[in-house]
């Protein structure tokens, strides 16, 4: 770790992706409101990073994203983590910030595994950057299912929703929203990924 953080082309490319995810966010691009939730393009520049650049970059990217995250519940921008963190602030920030740095791992994690089986396919870049949005939503969903379910704000929300358990809620409140997430993320991250790491050989992975 200390090796890779003394690597100054490693922390420039590292800084150079934190500085698309926030002005993603800043213009608009990274998160685009969807009911209670956000459909949220974050995940490209870390899906990305992990790929590119190991595990360990897909967890920093992934706390920036959490961070962003989190940033808006305080705020009360985000209407859902925004409740959340009212009455559960250690939490709201579990939620936000520790689920993303786990997506961002795994997705690092996924890629290494497939790569060295696949050696090289554009399979395993495509099945990296998909597991991004999946596993957001995963881990994100999962904890407000295990933690939030049974608060007031879910409880009523899952009424307008018209739902009556968890997995229908999940799938009800994601939607068509989540399915947008996956297939931008899959076909961006796989055509960058790809050819970045063509164009750069083996200089950027960890």
């Amino acid at each position: 770790m200390n090796k890779k953080l003394s690597n100054s082309k490693y922390l420039a490319q590292l800084a150079l992706l934190i500085a698309i995810e926030i002005v993603m966010k800043l213009v608009g691009l990274g998160s685009v409101p969807v009911g209670p939730l956000y459909m949220s393009f974050l995940t490209l520049p870390i899906a990305i990073g992990a790929i590119l650049m190991g595990p360990m970059a897909g967890g920093i990217l992934g706390g920036v994203f959490g961070l962003v995250s989190f940033k808006d519940a305080i705020s009360g921008v985000s209407v859902m983590t925004g409740t959340f963190f009212q009455f559960a602030p250690i939490k709201t920030f579990i939620l936000c910030v520790v689920m993303r740095i786990l997506m961002g791992v795994c997705v690092g994690l996924i890629f290494r595994a497939l790569n060295k089986s696949l050696k090289g396919n554009t399979l395993s870049y495509a099945i990296g950057a998909l597991s991004a949005p999946v596993l957001n939503t995963l881990f994100f969903m999962g904890f407000i299912v295990l933690v939030f379910y049974n608060t007031e704000y879910i409880q009523n929300l899952a009424q307008t929703l018209k739902v009556s358990n968890p997995l229908s809620f999940v799938v009800v409140l994601v939607g068509v929203q989540g399915l947008t997430e996956a297939a931008v993320c899959c076909v961006l991250g796989t055509i960058i990924s790809k050819a970045l790491s063509k164009a750069l050989g083996n200089s950027i992975k960890a």
